[in-house]
């Protein structure tokens, strides 16, 4: 059986070090986020725990100093379904760091009933794109000072079955969680080629990550039969800490040795979908989420 997964599921080791860096990692109180904020830890980086629900990610906090010796982690407050909540957290983060190497956009919610952020907005869509979207641009100015500096955001092999519903963006029309959620996975891979090609002469380098299946809390939504198939072949499942791989492989590996703006997958670039790569989209989900947003790239 060991075996067998071994083939599913690559092993990667690195011992790059990462003393005098700080990452935020959003959605860290759990799952994939707090395996990376773990990782990163025990490399000797600062690491903010961005959370939504406070006293879990105090724990999560707790439970990463009590098991890496040293670690320097907090835990900041973050609702990615609150722009005011997304401002408050980065003028927190001005305010307290000096700087910031690497920006792990990695919480996500997924296959959820419908229902809409404190702004309005369709809320895997909201979350998964938007906030994370929003929190990129106001933290810009502090990972251009502290470039050479990276921007880390979670997709998912979901977004090769996603569509850029632009007249439906709301989700009123026609409102299918699945649908939802590949949406904002695509939007995740577009967002991030674009973000790359803007940012990279400023010394931010952009990366894409699908996690692989992994077996975490966002998979709470499923449908009855869909969790009898994860339970069937469970054991093909990664744990957290093994999806949390490719997030620190494209944390740690040399720049020369990535693409910005690419999509990485078991520790290595892959080609993302046909829509994933449309440049045409990409510029409009952009232009379209500043919009939605009342913001103006510089």
């Amino acid at each position: 059986m060991q075996a067998l997964r071994s083939h599913f599921i690559p092993q990667w080791s690195s011992d790059v070090r990462l003393e005098g860096k700080t990452a935020i990692v959003t959605g860290a109180n759990v799952g994939i986020g707090k395996e990376t904020a773990k990782d990163l830890a025990g490399r000797g980086a600062r690491v903010i725990l961005a959370c939504r629900d406070m006293a879990r990610g105090e724990q999560a906090a707790r439970d990463i100093m009590r098991e890496v010796k040293g670690a320097k982690v907090v835990t900041r407050h973050l609702d990615l379904a609150d722009t005011k909540s997304i401002c408050l957290f980065a003028e927190n983060i001005y305010n307290n760091e000096k700087t910031l190497h690497f920006l792990i956009n990695n919480a996500g919610v997924a296959m959820c009933p419908f229902a809409t952020t404190a702004d309005g907005y369709e809320m895997q869509f909201g979350v998964n794109h938007l906030g994370h979207f929003f929190l990129t641009f106001l933290l810009l100015d502090l990972l251009k000072h502290s470039a050479p500096s990276r921007v880390i955001n979670l997709s998912s092999l979901a977004h090769n079955m996603g569509k850029i519903q632009f007249d439906d963006l709301s989700g009123d029309r026609a409102y299918h969680p699945a649908r939802a959620y590949a949406q904002s996975k695509l939007a995740n891979v577009l967002f991030t080629s674009e973000l790359a090609k803007r940012t990279e002469a400023l010394g931010v380098m952009a990366y894409s990550v699908d996690p692989g299946v992994v077996s975490t809390e966002i998979t709470r939504h499923l449908g009855r039969p869909l969790v009898a198939i994860t339970k069937t072949i469970g054991f093909l499942m990664k744990t957290p800490a093994e999806g949390a791989y490719t997030s620190i492989y494209c944390t740690v590996t040399p720049e020369s040795q990535l693409l910005t703006g690419g999509y990485y997958k078991d520790c290595a670039c892959a080609e993302s979908s046909r829509a994933g790569q449309d440049d045409g989209t990409a510029l409009k989900l952009w232009a379209v989420s500043c919009h939605m947003l009342g913001i103006r790239w510089r």
